[in-house]
């Protein structure tokens, strides 16, 4: 912050200003009463012509008239003066000032000067108004000077102005002694308010704003330009002065406008409805008297004091109502601004008023208004500037607080995220639970705020599980009641960790309470009812929906009937009945689909450099944790990994393969230990261990603890893994032989085969019990966990068949046609089929539709679903509940017709397609069919049916 200046410091500036001070007074007061220094005095008799003028009337008659003034001339006329030259006569020039008059100027009868610009003006009757010189000489002495003068208005008909006779720079510098400063201080004002406009629309860009000195600037280069205009020197400024002499009536004809937009803008549009009618009106005059002076019926003089009152009216109007804005304004500025607008007001005033008198006001005052005026709105410009920087201030800290909150709710997410990594099944959790928790309080009809609080509470409802061990988390099987008790726990660890989080509201009531039920019987503190906080009541809502409705590593998702049945059957149980209602109601209107996973962060996101500094240390944090968790999961002696890490990995594999669990033991390494050391043993070990990365994947095998193994064979049949085993036992049989230390080592296996649907927990305990089966059997062997209730190796295919039958038969449940069957469980009821023909001798047909297009046509991919949707339909009208059908492809059916006659085949297939064209209006599709015959040697004739 700048040191405050002390007042030692400030003597020497205040000196300088009295001195500048003094200096100006000095300088004003020798210009008013100091002696007059210009060659020519204004007063000369020199200058002003000295001779008597007679009137010429049209009548004959004659009048002595004084000069200047102004006479009885009807519009249209010509008005004739007569003088004659003194004797003495001897100057270069005489000359007279046109208003709105054609000159005509006479030495003796003969023509010296004509002025009239009616071959060069566009537009209006009249000629400009200007000076008009005519040469004389000491010649000229005695003879007589006439001076004609015609206009077509009654504004300036009949008169007559000061006449001059002297050197035309002498005559020059007397005009410029009256009228030279209203120039000045126009030029001045001119420049001014083109710099208040570019000044104001650099700030605009700068601050994204609009600033009411644009308008003033208006203001200003308006008035500057009527005083140009009206400057009896204009004719020296620029080259064509009648075009600046039209602008003076243009400017007071649209000066109303840019003075609304300025009050407008001081006033902030509190009567900005008000001001557009009277714009408009003004607008419209404009528009008239421009149209009226081009079409030469009355010029902009003629019709100027409609203009004037609209201007007059103007200035009253905004003054009335900025009176009443300043009395309840608090900016002390708009007061001078108030005093500023009445002096112009004064000063326009008397300006429009002088243009009917022979001499006009100079100007001088209506140029200090409009200077009083940009002072005033100098000093409201900067104060406007100050309070914009001290509103991007507040802003910027606002900004920088958010974006540390922001940072800070984005580590607590890395964390929640670190832990959901360590699981594929978990992983966006909490991002989804967050996005359920916001359009249940969107339904409820929160508002935006409460909404992305809640959001961001969700969002961390379960970061307490950081402080709950890896192997509980990951445990693939059925937790204990103590390992199911410390995982309740995370609830009270979460609520500690973000108990100092206080930006985000309700936080910590999400994090402890989003387990509790509304019958009271949940955890940690069995709340009930309303005493649950509605945040931990919409989060458990969510939270329990995304773990019903995601895959987990000992379940696939469960279906949304399911799903449904169960939030329904716990209405009032688990769940706020209000909140049950909404959920159920966004089920069923299928408004629960989530788009990709975004940052929750949107409003006040961090900036780019921030975001990506996050988003790389959250990349590192979580490679980080899991490089090391991978080094610490694996076994240094077999290369394998170990049980937690190796039981999720192949249950997490087994959920997208069919295939094979192995639950293997080597025979006898306790005996080896005991006689040749654990060297002995460990060899063995990883002897073991080599052989079977051979066979698997490394992540598809793991050692489960001391001789235990355990690893899967996926898209593999029981005749597959039979020889697999048998080379695998004998190759480690060829190891164990090849080293005396370890000769007594042997293999013993379980196995299990096991489909994708299945669990592994499920899995895992078949192929135990396997092995268990044949360590009471004498061990070296393996058996298939399918296989162990069967004593006799000659009823091992009926057990088979036995078991598949047994199978089927369970789950095809309220079967009508199969058609919800997915082409893997069709395959199994294909091989079951299979299986009958071969032992009952029947015959079944493998049929095969296939919908092909038109010709010349390509159908949209709705009328394509449309067309199977129908044969789908007609299917399941037509075929019998013993037969069997799937959808093959993206245009096939497949179907197994279960013992018909071959010969009512193709009346089969009518039926079917006879339906189909009953359904189906459309022509672009052309079902047809082929069929097999399902025999035991596979060699089948395939017949081709087009329908």
């Amino acid at each position: 912050m700048p040191k405050e200046k002390s007042p030692a410091r400030q003597g020497p500036r205040y000196i300088f200003y009295f001195l500048m001070l003094a200096i100006l007074g000095w300088f004003v007061f020798m210009q008013f009463f100091g002696a007059d220094e210009r060659t020519v005095n204004k007063n000369s008799p020199s200058i002003l012509y000295p001779g008597t003028f007679t009137w010429e009337k049209p009548d004959g008659t004659t009048e002595e008239i004084t000069v200047p003034g102004s006479y009885d001339v009807p519009a249209g006329e010509t008005m004739v003066i007569t003088s004659t030259l003194p004797a003495d006569f001897d100057a270069p020039s005489v000359a007279i000032r046109s208003s709105l008059q054609d000159v005509n100027i006479y030495i003796d009868g003969t023509l010296r000067e004509h002025y009239s610009t009616s071959e060069t003006r566009l537009v209006g009757k009249n000629s400009a108004s200007r000076f008009i010189f005519c040469p004389t000489s000491h010649e000229d002495a005695g003879k007589e000077l006439r001076i004609e003068l015609t206009t077509y208005t009654s504004n300036y008909s009949g008169v007559v102005n000061q006449v001059v006779c002297g050197d035309k720079a002498d005559i020059w510098q007397l005009i410029f002694s009256h009228y030279g400063l209203a120039t000045y201080m126009a030029f001045f004002i001119l420049f001014a308010g083109l710099t208040t406009i570019l000044f104001s629309f650099t700030l605009g860009l700068v601050y994204h704003t609009s600033f009411d000195m644009e308008y003033l600037g208006w203001c200003m280069v308006m008035g500057a330009i009527w005083m140009l205009g009206e400057s009896k020197i204009r004719q020296l400024l620029i080259p064509n002065s009648s075009a600046l002499g039209s602008l003076c009536f243009v400017m007071i004809l649209l000066g109303p406008i840019p003075l609304l937009l300025y009050a407008d803008s001081v006033q902030h549009g509190l009567h900005r409805r008000l001001y557009h009618i009277v714009s408009g009106i003004a607008l419209v005059n404009f528009a008239v008297c421009s149209i009226l002076t081009a079409a030469n019926i009355a010029d902009y003089i003629e019709t100027l004091p409609i203009g004037q009152i609209i201007l007059v009216g103007t200035f009253l109007m905004v003054f009335i109502h900025l009176c009443l804005y300043i009395r309840t304004s608090k900016n002390r500025t708009d007061h001078l601004l108030l005093l500023g607008l009445l002096l112009t007001l004064l000063c326009v005033t008397a300006e429009s008023a002088s243009v009917y008198f022979v001499t006009s006001v100079s100007g001088l005052f209506i140029g200090i208004g409009m200077l009083i005026l940009l002072f005033v709105n100098i000093v409201r410009t900067l104060r406007n500037i100050q309070r914009l920087e001290a509103e991007h201030q507040q802003q910027e800290l606002i900004r920088k607080q958010k974006q540390t909150e922001s940072m800070s709710l984005q580590m607590m997410q890395t964390l929640s995220t670190t832990i959901e990594a360590k699981d594929e099944y978990t992983r966006g959790h909490s991002y989804r639970v967050a996005k359920y928790a916001a359009l249940i309080a969107a339904e409820l009809g929160w508002s935006p705020e409460e909404i992305q609080q809640l959001e961001h509470a969700a969002y961390l409802h379960d970061i307490g599980k950081i402080g709950i061990p890896d192997l509980i988390l990951n445990k693939p099987s059925k937790l204990t009641e103590d390992e199911y008790n410390l995982i309740k726990k995370h609830t009270v660890i979460g609520a500690e960790i973000l108990k100092d989080i206080t930006f985000i509201p309700h936080i910590v009531e999400v994090a402890r309470n989003h387990h509790e039920r509304y019958d009271g019987n949940g955890y940690p503190d069995g709340l009930a009812g309303d005493e649950i906080p509605v945040h931990a009541r919409i989060t458990a809502m969510a939270d329990s929906y995304d773990a019903m409705n995601s895959r987990r590593i000992y379940r696939n998702a469960l279906p949304q009937e399911m799903i449904r049945e169960e939030i329904s059957k716990n209405r009032g149980k688990q769940f706020d009945p209000e909140i049950t209602d909404v959920f159920l109601k966004l089920m069923d209107e299928n408004r629960l689909a989530l788009d990709d996973q975004v940052s929750l962060e949107t409003e006040s996101a961090p900036q780019p450099e921030i975001d990506n500094t996050i988003s790389k240390f959250i990349s590192d944090v979580v490679t980080t944790i899991k490089s090391q968790e991978e080094t610490k999961h694996y076994d240094l002696l077999t290369g394998l990994p170990m049980r937690s890490l190796g039981e999720r990995l192949i249950a997490e594999f087994m959920k997208d393969h069919n295939g094979c669990l192995i639950f293997l033991d080597m025979d006898n390494l306790k005996k080896i230990n005991d006689i040749h050391g654990h060297k002995a043993g460990d060899r063995a070990l990883k002897n073991l261990g080599n052989l079977l990365s051979r066979y698997t994947k490394e992540e598809l095998a793991c050692r489960l603890g001391g001789d235990e193994f355990l690893l899967f064979l996926p898209d593999v049949t029981a005749e597959s893994v039979s020889e697999t085993m048998t080379q695998l036992f004998g190759q480690f049989q060829a190891i164990a032989q090849a080293d005396a230390e370890i000769r007594y080592a042997s293999l013993s296996a379980g196995l299990c085969l096991c489909t994708s649907g299945d669990t592994f927990a499920d899995c895992c305990s078949k192929a135990d019990k396997a092995l268990y089966y044949v360590k009471q059997n004498g061990k070296n062997q393996f058996s298939f966990y399918q296989q162990i209730n069967y004593q006799s190796p000659g009823s091992a295919s009926i057990a088979k068949d036995l078991h598949q039958i047994a199978d089927s038969l369970r789950k095809s449940g309220s079967y009508a046609g199969a058609l919800d069957l997915n082409y893997r469980d069709f395959s199994r009821q294909y091989e079951y089929m299979h299986q009958l023909i071969v032992r009952s001798n029947c015959r079944c047909y493998l049929v095969m539709v296939t919908m092909e297009t038109a010709a010349d046509t390509l159908p949209h991919i709705e009328e394509i679903e449309q067309a199977l949707s129908q044969m789908e339909q007609s299917i399941r009208q037509t075929i019998r509940r013993v037969d069997i059908c799937t959808r093959y492809s993206s245009m096939q059916y497949l179907i197994i017709l279960f013992e018909p006659m071959e010969t009512q085949i193709p009346n089969i297939m009518d039926r079917i397609f006879m339906q189909y064209y009953k359904h189906s209006k459309s022509h672009d599709f052309q079902p047809k069919y082929e069929y097999l015959t399902m025999t035991e040697t596979g060699e089948d004739e395939g017949k081709i049916k087009q329908c």
